[in-house]
């Protein structure tokens, strides 16, 4: 008499048996805090493909995402909507104005690395002015600082007479409720990734303070690298980045990166992330 073929394990079955045998193998010897980071990017993929799975077994359909006013990442949405709502101004005609917030700064000249950007609703950096005081409740308590820090920005770009023209920027700024700055700016870049933010990592260095190279060791920073004529940078005879590294990562980044031609794009890009299907 034949006997009956064992049945396969089911793969469920098999996932328990899988799973039981990563415990014992994870516990059994303490992890490197490489493995463990690498171990933990894995385990979270897993279950989003598993949560993802669990989705479509569902009949009834779920929502992408909820929409949470008060979440710090929708209010920075928002804030950062409002800047791009603002007209432009040069950023050589600064005045000196009460309040905290944040702002954009926009290219229009011909320097040639920056011919994707320039003109375009994609500025080349974003940042924020923090309050005087934490919680202050209005402009007067904030301080001047929006208007202070676009005139420090102006007076750095300024200095770089060979290669750029103040006149050829443009700025928006916004006051904002105190603590909703980081949120927005965080946003900005998200969004926008300003070839002059740290954050993208090839042009950093316009907020640069006036380090002392010959006590500090400090290299050049790439932007003092493509717009020399800050004195106290000239110290620094080591360059973190050649020019033609910078021009390369450039259009790497612009062919990864497309630019906002228009205000119209900027919307477009901003409702689309809203959607929840």
């Amino acid at each position: 008499m034949s006997r009956k073929p064992t049945p396969a394990p089911s793969p469920i079955a098999e996932l328990r048996a899988n799973l039981d045998q990563l415990v014992e193998q994870a516990t059994a010897t303490e992890l490197s805090s490489q493995r463990r980071r690498t171990l933990d990017k894995e385990i979270r993929g897993v279950i989003e493909e598993l949560e993802s799975f669990l989705n479509t077994l569902d009949p009834i359909r779920q929502p992408t995402a909820v929409f949470d006013p008060g979440n710090p990442k929708i209010v920075g949405r928002f804030v950062a909507l409002a800047l791009v709502a603002q007209s432009r101004h040069p950023l050589s005609k600064i005045p000196r104005a009460y309040g905290s917030g944040v702002y954009a700064i926009y290219y229009n000249g011909p320097f040639p690395a920056y011919a994707a950007i320039s003109g375009t609703e994609t500025p080349i950096y974003v940042g924020q002015a923090a309050p005087a005081i934490n919680n202050a409740r209005t402009p007067l308590e904030q301080g001047p600082r929006l208007s202070s820090r676009l005139t420090e920005h102006s007076k750095n770009i300024a200095k770089a007479t060979t290669t750029l023209d103040l006149a050829d920027f443009e700025c928006r700024s916004l006051v904002v409720q105190s603590g909703g700055q980081t949120a927005a700016e965080d946003y900005l870049i998200h969004l926008f990734r300003p070839i002059w933010n740290s954050e993208t990592n090839i042009l950093y260095g316009l907020g640069k303070h006036g380090d002392d190279a010959t006590t500090r060791a400090n290299k050049r920073s790439p932007w003092d690298t493509m717009h020399p004529g800050r004195k106290w940078a000239e110290a620094s005879k080591v360059d973190a980045k050649s020019a033609t590294t910078i021009e390369s990562e450039l259009t790497r980044h612009f062919a990864e990166h497309p630019v906002f031609p228009d205000l119209e794009h900027v919307l477009t890009s901003f409702l689309d992330e809203l959607r929840q299907v």
